[in-house]
């Protein structure tokens, strides 16, 4: 620790953070002080003395992550982002929790520079770390893979949780993975503070979580400020110690076990779970700012303390960044090719020359397809990368050959790999796979992609939110998709999730009719870089529609497509989606041979469809168009929109059974007659 240095000016910068929170939280009237008055010390240590950031670069390869898991703690962030010049001045954090502000209730990625991740949900925060320390260990294997020692792809995650994330499940998925994974890249410090909203954490959380940790694998520290109960200090040193000691440790993951007094050093109100998520009050404010030498006016801090923390972080940003410019550029100069590539990748653009695979006349199921889809741009595109939990022979996620992400001794008979493999196993953890999807595509040099059954995207759902929240490229490949799983019985059957799905704002549900569709929704769903993906695919085989004969599956990009034009004027319209649009086809060839001109259209993705310019949509779906049938076995809800109020829809409105998919779809009403006849009442209409 002999370069360690703590002044009263840090002391005084520290105070001047706490000042903050209580006042920002006052004056809005609500918010969570409590946390973030005494954690300001960990906070400014990180900042000050610990991570390497640029103040003038938010988005600098080589920065260190902080990841604030315990989001309703954001003023605690956004007060060292003032304090370290990070883009917030004083007057944002007068506005917290207000309408337009860069200071929102939660941090958010996208809306305030130097926020890595939307955090709030508790726990999700932690998988994300987890996902962002894997990208480092990726994208160096991807970049500098012959370099051995230390890469500017490096950089550390560090990640602040509390009672409540180690509380949520997904915070037990992500951290075994990271044990699993020796990601000791990744620091965890977890405060403990034995507070929840309901109190003390003696009513629900009891087990030793320093012992948990170490049978998860991670290098385990504690530090005490509150000595054992006895007292309080805030004992710094040890704190940065402890950080410096897990930053040796290379092939664990760190957690340091911070125990804390909530809202310390408040004079009547620390320790209180009231503190926790409601302003102060102005008396016990005023008793704060008497304590710590403070005028009693709210936001009345010192311009030298300010100056002082800038120009701090300043010019060890500065430092930090000319050190790793100069390697950047000697990297560069000796991989011109992986330089050209890191280029395309954070322009988020696809080779020009990107060949897709194509398929004949034939029949194979979407899932298989997609593998197929995978392993030609396996080598087209060396920054995707993807998995499963714990599904990859069911979901077809693997290309082939490609080497697992594992630490030499994590490999099996069944998986070879090594530390910067391409293949990623997440266990039976979909909601921690999310998380860490999510982490890894917000590193943004790298693009990965995770399966699962689609009735197990119930397990994923917040990431999946999350994801659409942020805008993120995160593809989710969820496969089973319907009664057409069979046999597996109801339980694995998803019958409301396309409606559920869709409902995501900023989410895109492709659902495609074939092979060569599945093609170009993979296409399209990297190509995409504001928002997520789900591709929504067959166990079943389905029918390789004849290109010949049809509409080019091309069509599939713009959502919405005609796959079959009518004979003449077209009387009737039928939409379909996946393994229905074959049906359709079919039923079309009835209507038309009993003398009812009828266009197919395929729709596998309804929100690529609502993008489009009115003038296509209403090219495909013509108003005067009337009598109208959706086929798709889902729920029926949503459809509304596109069938109209003459509509009808070919659905399913309750739970599948076990038996033969085929079967299945025969008894549940999906057969050419059925759809003939829901045609003919819409005609009719």
């Amino acid at each position: 620790m002999s370069d360690f240095t703590w002044t009263k000016q840090d002391e005084r910068a520290v105070d001047t953070a706490r000042i903050l929170a209580a006042d920002s939280v006052q004056k809005v009237g609500n918010g969570h002080p409590g946390t973030a008055i005494s954690l300001a010390p960990v906070a400014y240590l990180l900042y000050q003395k610990v991570m390497k950031t640029d103040p003038k670069d938010p988005k600098w390869i080589g920065r260190d992550r902080f990841i604030l898991s315990a989001g309703h703690a954001s003023i605690l962030q956004y007060s060292q982002l003032f304090l370290g010049g990070l883009g917030l001045e004083l007057e944002d954090l007068q506005s917290l929790r207000t309408w337009g502000a860069l200071t929102p209730g939660h941090p958010e990625y996208g809306h305030t520079d130097f926020i890595e991740v939307t955090t709030g949900p508790l726990g999700a925060g932690i998988s994300n770390a987890v996902g962002m320390a894997m990208a480092a260990r990726r994208e160096h294997g991807l970049y500098d893979p012959e370099n051995k020692g230390e890469s500017v792809f490096d950089h550390y995650v560090y990640a602040v949780a509390g009672d409540g994330c180690l509380q949520e499940g997904v915070a037990a998925e992500a951290v075994s993975l990271a044990g699993t994974q020796r990601l000791g890249n990744l620091i965890l410090i977890y405060d403990d503070n034995r507070i929840s909203i309901e109190g003390d954490t003696q009513i629900a959380f009891t087990e030793d979580v320093s012992k948990r940790f170490e049978a998860y694998g991670w290098d385990v520290h504690e530090v005490d400020w509150t000595c054992g109960g006895k007292d309080y200090k805030e004992d710094v040193p040890a704190l940065y110690d402890a950080i410096e000691k897990g930053k040796k440790v290379t092939d664990k993951p760190t957690l340091i076990h911070l125990k804390t007094i909530i809202a310390w050093p408040l004079p009547t109100m620390q320790g209180s779970h009231t503190t926790h998520g409601s302003a102060l009050g102005d008396e016990e404010i005023t008793r704060l700012k008497d304590a710590l030498g403070f005028k009693d006016e709210p936001f009345a801090i010192e311009d030298e303390v300010v100056e002082y923390s800038r120009k701090n972080l300043a010019e060890r940003g500065k430092a930090a960044r000319e050190e790793w410019n100069a390697k950047f550029d000697e990297w560069a100069k000796a991989n011109p090719d992986r330089k050209k590539l890191l280029d395309r990748v954070r322009a988020g653009e696809l080779p020009s020359d990107l060949e897709l695979p194509t398929f004949e006349p034939g029949s194979m199921s979407t899932r298989k397809a997609s593998e197929v889809v995978l392993n030609k741009f396996a080598d087209q595109l060396p920054e995707l990368w993807g998995g499963s939990a714990d599904l990859a022979g069911s979901n077809n996620t693997t290309m082939k050959g490609e080497p697992s992400f594992l630490p030499e001794d994590r490999v099996t008979d069944d998986w070879q790999g090594n530390p910067f493999g391409r293949t990623l196993h997440f266990g039976i953890r979909e909601h921690a796979m999310g998380g860490i999807l999510n982490g890894i595509n917000l590193s943004g040099l790298t693009k990965a992609y995770g399966g699962t059954f689609f009735v197990f995207a119930d397990y994923m759902r917040p990431p999946v939110r999350l994801a659409s929240l942020m805008n993120l490229p995160t593809v989710f490949v969820w496969t089973h998709d319907s009664i057409g799983v069979g046999e597996d019985g109801p339980t694995h059957q998803p019958i409301e999730h396309l409606c559920a799905y869709r409902a995501i704002p900023g989410l895109s549900i492709v659902r495609p009719a074939d092979a060569n569709e599945t093609a170009i929704a993979w296409r399209e769903a990297l190509k995409r870089t504001d928002g997520p993906v789900g591709l929504i695919l067959s166990r079943q085989d389905l029918r390789t529609i004849d290109r010949n004969e049809y509409a080019s599956a091309e069509g599939a990009a713009k959502g919405a497509y005609v796959v079959k034009e009518a004979s003449s004027d077209a009387k009737l319209i039928l939409i379909a989606t996946g393994s229905e649009v074959e049906l359709a086809l079919d039923a079309a060839e009835k209507l038309e041979a009993e003398g009812t001109p009828t266009r197919v259209v395929s729709m596998p993705c309804q929100e690529w469809f609502d993008e489009q310019p009115e003038s296509y949509r209403n090219e495909v779906l013509p108003p005067e168009v009337t009598a109208r049938v959706s086929v798709e076995a889902g729920i029926a809800r949503g459809w509304e929109k596109y069938i109209g109020c003459k509509g009808r829809s070919v659905s399913i409105e309750h739970f599948g059974a076990s038996a033969k998919g085929a079967k299945l779809f025969e008894e549940f009403g999906f057969t050419v007659d059925n759809v003939v006849k829901a045609a003919k009442e819409s005609l009719n209409a």
